[in-house]
């Protein structure tokens, strides 16, 4: 009686399952067969009900009548096997052979028959009848490495067992009992047989009509076994893995028509890609709305094997070029120390040997700093992180989830906005997603008094990091412009790494963000791999496929008009407006009244011609005009696509000012230390250093002196070249209004 009481096991099945991914309505994705090789799926959620009443009709009619032994059968079995001399038929009960697929014993002794009977009729008083046909259902053999309904209707009928016709169901009820020799890839004859015998029954029986009936006699029996989805492999090995590596059904909110057609996109892709040697893509999709993710391309699908198909580039570190200045944009017009369409520097630059470059070769001399977020400037984000801080923007960084910076700040330098550290494409979709919800809900959570602010960054920064990304008119990293096409407006930016070995293209609407990156799995370059040609042409594929999945989102963000106030600004400059500027009103975070006054304008007295420089004193007639004054670095490359520029004139002769002047010469070629190195040509032989200079007077005339001897002078274009013996060397430089500058150099 004790042995009774305790012979079942718990669980009842050790067995290991198959994995399944489903996306949100329960449509397959994926499957990774279990760790003995078997398609055993976890139990099914739901089984229609013509399978069931055909496995009872097919293997136990009795089943409900009966307590899990039946003695009707056992009898008619002993006469049949009697009859043939041979086991014929076992008289089992479907609550029998879940005792025996329990138990886990093939052999079929009367002994062992004995046992199982003891067990169904434990079974029977621990579970209900529907409890233990739906344990037969998913476990017993359906040919072939089939365990399960769910296995076998994924595998021979390509969807779940809940919505069966009664063809279906009649197949799926005749397998079982003798799996190995029907098998719908082959015996197809044999099978269809049993099939039609079985629907037959059950028209007598009158569990379906005779239309039902003659229409089931004509459905096809399956061919070989179907290949399960591979829609989302990726997604899949990640989640197991994050369960700890075994089996079981794993729901998502994927949309499996999404996935397909976001999956043609990506192979469409990589077919031109790959000519160039691009041989890997990844595609990471969310509703805006939920923040759940909706599509997952962790590479492309069918890659082959010499290609790293396996790796998922959605987790994987990569470098991210320029996918981060948004960020830094919106701390610091958060922060008060920086305005939409301030003035950021553009011009040559080093520091401590690092030297950073535009894509496009060209320089603006100045350049407001929403088109330089726009245009995906190097030089004056360089400039911008320098003045905010490394240690501040690392911390920052950290802040918002990128895990992957795990050095001390200084180990990243300022190169950090440029691509000097590693993310994953995960950590950045999730910030731009976080911007977007941010301002999506934030009337929403602004009346429930709840924070509207994201990772440190106001609402109104967010809206004005998005404003700047909406343009779609934009250029690659070689200057020329791309037009892309979309329905609704869209944030994107594009970023390229160091080495052409990472694209990138993000994109943001207030229904969906979405995140592309381009490159190869092992990280070797490519030219052409550039943000705005390899990553971008898929972005706004994605985008158009998705504005049929959405009709209910705006078409754009609101402004966010509690975090944002108008604020006067210069109308050159961006700068807050002084009193010698011309003004217009742009919408600024609320701390823009700690930015400062624009320093550029100053009022400077001319002749009425305005051909001098002058005073009150040396000419009663002269009038004060507001002059644009930058440094002459900027000045010198602002007005070359700047017509408008107008340069000082010089001092009018005997009414020169006592008082502190501007700088009017920089030095534009070599810039930061004073430690050169001459090259050798191929011949072996030193070759002459290169000096530029930038003035103030595009007419200017700069004389130029080298260790204190005369060398040549120079007008409008200041270039001179020589070569010099190793050790210090001094440079003068006069103008023909007697300014000077020197510099030192130690040559090696």
């Amino acid at each position: 009686m004790i042995w009774w009481i305790n012979c079942l096991p718990s669980p009842l099945f050790r067995a290991p399952l198959a994995s399944e991914l489903l996306d949100r309505d329960g449509r397959l994705l994926s499957a990774v067969i279990a760790a003995d090789g078997q398609w055993r799926m976890p139990a099914a959620d739901s089984v229609d009900g013509r399978l069931r009443t055909a496995i009872v009709s097919f293997e136990d009619r009795r089943f409900y009548r009966h307590l899990g032994i039946d003695p009707v059968a056992i009898a008619r079995a002993t006469r049949a096997n009697l009859r043939a001399g041979s086991v014929v038929s076992g008289g089992s009960t479907l609550t029998m052979q879940v005792a025996r697929m329990v138990r886990g014993i093939r052999n079929r002794s009367l002994y062992q028959k004995v046992i199982e009977g003891l067990v169904a009729l434990r079974l029977e008083s621990v579970y209900s009848k529907e409890e233990i046909l739906s344990l037969w259902l998913d476990n017993a053999p359906f040919g072939g490495n089939v365990v399960g309904v769910e296995a076998a209707c994924r595998r021979y009928f390509g969807r779940s067992p809940a919505d069966l016709s009664w063809a279906e169901a009649a197949t799926l009820a005749v397998l079982p009992n003798s799996p190995g020799l029907i098998h719908p890839g082959r015996n197809r004859h044999a099978l269809r047989q049993k099939r039609n015998e079985l629907l037959r029954t059950l028209l007598l029986d009158q569990k379906l009509t005779r239309e039902a009936y003659e229409l089931a006699l004509l459905e096809p029996i399956p061919d070989a076994p179907l290949a399960l989805p591979r829609l989302a492999p990726h997604l899949l090995q990640r989640l197991r893995q994050a369960q700890g590596g075994g089996g079981g059904r794993i729901q998502t909110q994927i949309i499996a028509s999404l996935q397909e057609q976001v999956g043609t996109i990506v192979q469409s892709a990589h077919r031109q890609l790959s000519a160039n040697g691009i041989h890997n893509l990844a595609v990471l999709i969310s509703d805006v709305s939920t923040g759940e993710v909706i599509a997952y391309h962790g590479n492309v699908p069918g890659l082959a094997a010499d290609f790293a198909p396996d790796v998922d580039l959605i987790t994987a570190p990569r470098s991210p070029g320029s996918v981060l200045k948004p960020l830094l944009y919106g701390l610091a017009l958060d922060a008060g120390e920086l305005l939409p369409t301030q003035f950021l520097p553009d011009v040559p630059m080093s520091f401590q040997n690092f030297r950073p470059t535009n894509f496009n070769p060209e320089f603006d001399g100045a350049v407001p700093a929403d088109e330089a977020l726009a245009r995906s400037l190097n030089i004056p984000f360089v400039f911008l992180l320098r003045d905010f801080g490394v240690p501040r923007f690392h911390t920052a960084l950290r802040t918002v989830g990128f895990a992957q910076m795990t050095r001390e700040p200084g180990h990243y330098g300022l190169s950090l906005i440029l691509g000097g550290a590693e993310i994953t494409m995960e950590e950045i979709h999730a910030w731009y997603l976080g911007v977007a919800r941010q301002l999506r809900f934030y009337d929403a959570r602004r009346q429930q008094n709840l924070p509207t602010t994201f990772g440190g960054m106001s609402a109104g920064a967010a809206y004005s990091v998005l404003e700047a990304l909406r343009e779609l008119n934009r250029p690659d990293e070689t200057g020329a412009y791309q037009q892309f096409e979309s329905e609704r407006p869209v944030a994107w930016k594009t970023g390229t790494s160091f080495g052409l070995r990472d694209a990138w293209a993000v994109g943001c609407t207030p229904a969906y963000t979405v995140t592309v990156w381009a490159g190869n799995a092992d990280g070797e370059g490519r030219p052409g791999l550039v943000g705005v040609k390899a990553a971008a042409p898929v972005l706004f594929r994605v985008l158009r496929i998705l504005e049929s999945y959405d009709t209910a989102s705006p078409r754009w963000f609101e402004r966010p008009y509690d975090d944002l106030a108008p604020t006067t600004v210069c109308r050159i400059t961006g700068y807050l407006s002084g009193r010698d500027c011309p003004q217009r009103t742009v919408w600024a975070p609320l701390r823009a009244e700690r930015a400062g006054i624009c320093p550029r304008h100053r009022p400077v007295t001319v002749t009425m011609d305005q051909t001098y420089r002058t005073t009150l004193s040396c000419d009663p007639q002269a009038v004060t005009l507001p002059y644009l004054l930058l440094p002459p670095l900027q000045a010198h490359f602002y007005r070359r696509k700047h017509a408008e520029y107008r340069t000082l004139p010089p001092w009018q002769p005997g009414c020169e000012s006592s008082g502190p002047s501007e700088p009017v010469m920089q030095v534009v070629y070599p810039d930061g230390s004073g430690n050169l190195s001459q090259t050798k040509n191929w011949e072996g032989e030193l070759q002459p250093l290169h000096f530029e200079v930038a003035h103030h007077d595009p007419d200017a005339v700069v004389y130029w002196h080298l260790d204190g001897e005369y060398q040549t002078s120079t007008r409008t274009y200041h270039h001179f070249s020589a070569s010099l013996s190793p050790g210090e060397h001094q440079l003068t430089l006069v103008d023909g209004y007697g300014n000077r500058l020197i510099r030192s150099y130690r040559v090696r």
